[in-house]
């Protein structure tokens, strides 16, 4: 219900703007022209923040952040001889997901390298190309996401480690 109304004010809204621009008074159009605007520079930032992060995951943000992480955990296992065992099991559990993660990782990077080498595909297989990368993006900030919060776990866990 509330979707419906938040989709008819936003085409109401839409087709305001669209009359006040050809049909509007001088004062009324140019109100519409700032309006389209700032919305050209919305789609602007947004295009370039997609980018960015599709540039830094290509760069290889993310098998970093992944190194690093398996560079503390054989740190503290190293010195698990003077930690809790409840330490050490949570630094088992941390590693698996950190797995996890690689594997996820690397299923998406296959996927990329496949979709860039495979010749363009006609106007018809168009939508499925872009469903395909749709869900890569899903993927991607799934990825992320996931990812910062084993850092948030891994964090806590060092801390434990280290009281």
């Amino acid at each position: 219900m509330i979707r419906s109304l938040l989709k008819i004010a936003a085409l109401l809204i839409a087709g305001i703007l669209v009359y006040n621009y050809f049909f509007g008074t001088d004062e009324e159009q140019e109100n519409s022209r700032k309006v389209f605007g700032q919305i050209r520079g919305v789609v602007s930032s947004v295009g370039q923040l997609v980018q960015s992060e599709k540039d830094k995951f290509d760069a290889g943000k993310y098998d970093a952040a992944l190194d690093k992480l398996g560079g503390v955990y054989k740190a503290i296992r190293t010195q698990a001889r003077h930690v809790d065992e409840k330490v050490i099991k949570r630094l088992d559990e941390l590693e698996g997901r950190k797995a996890e993660l690689e594997q996820e990782l690397n299923e998406i990077e296959a996927s990329d390298q496949q979709a860039a080498s495979a010749p363009k595909s006609k106007k018809k297989d168009a939508k499925a190309e872009q469903a395909k990368a749709a869900d890569q993006n899903r993927r991607k900030e799934a990825l992320f996401r996931e990812l910062e919060s084993l850092v948030r776990d891994s964090d806590s866990l060092l801390q434990d480690a280290g009281n």
